[in-house]
């Protein structure tokens, strides 16, 4: 990042601020030469305050920080890409973001639908997963039911671990089925995001 390009904007580029987990865009903000070499040395993000005039670390007063992941430029050499793990809140107001927008790790069940679906394409013998499929749909699908019965009888408990264990269990047991009846998740997601709409 030697040739970054300071002087568009005397002497500031824009850092875009994304969550690395969730791909959500979580503010912008901007740097001097001075604050990227802080960012990267602290590895907490660290933007020039405009209205401070001074260098000014996000969560300095909160301890809301922005645990940098990893730092790009674009093809232009004038603008930062940042990607964070944010610690609490994002923006001031209390939202997740500035942009008034929930930040959630929604792609993880994605994620385990690639595994799931690499499991029944390529199966290793050591793979749950992978015997569920060797079992066939009927058994996947008697599986479903079960981890839907035991999340019905934990939830009649005060027990909320057991409750939160069986209804992922219930979860990972659905998409095992999706993938077997060769459905995709957002297929099941679009059909609730219109029912919402």
């Amino acid at each position: 990042m030697k040739n970054l390009n300071y002087n568009k904007l005397n002497g500031l580029i824009p850092a875009i601020i994304q969550d690395a987990k969730t791909n959500q865009v979580l503010m912008l903000g901007f740097m001097n030469a001075e604050a990227l070499k802080k960012t990267q040395e602290e590895g907490k993000v660290t933007f020039f305050s405009r209205t401070k005039n001074r260098l000014w670390t996000k969560g300095e007063t909160s301890g809301n920080f922005l645990n940098v992941v990893s730092i790009k430029e674009d093809c232009d050499e004038d603008t930062l890409l940042i990607r964070v793990n944010p610690v609490g809140e994002v923006c001031h107001t209390g939202s997740d973001t500035c942009f008034q927008e929930v930040n959630r790790d929604d792609a993880f069940l994605y994620d385990l639908e690639r595994v799931i679906l690499d499991r029944k394409n390529k199966p290793h013998t050591k793979s749950y997963t992978a015997s569920l499929f060797k079992k066939g749909i009927n058994k996947i699908a008697q599986k479903v039911g079960e981890e839907a019965v035991e999340v019905v009888i934990e939830a009649k408990d005060d027990n909320r671990d057991l409750f939160l264990n069986e209804a992922a269990d219930l979860l990972y047991h659905l998409e095992v089925l999706l993938v077997a009846k060769g459905v995709k998740l957002q297929e099941v997601v679009e059909i609730l995001r219109n029912r919402h709409e």
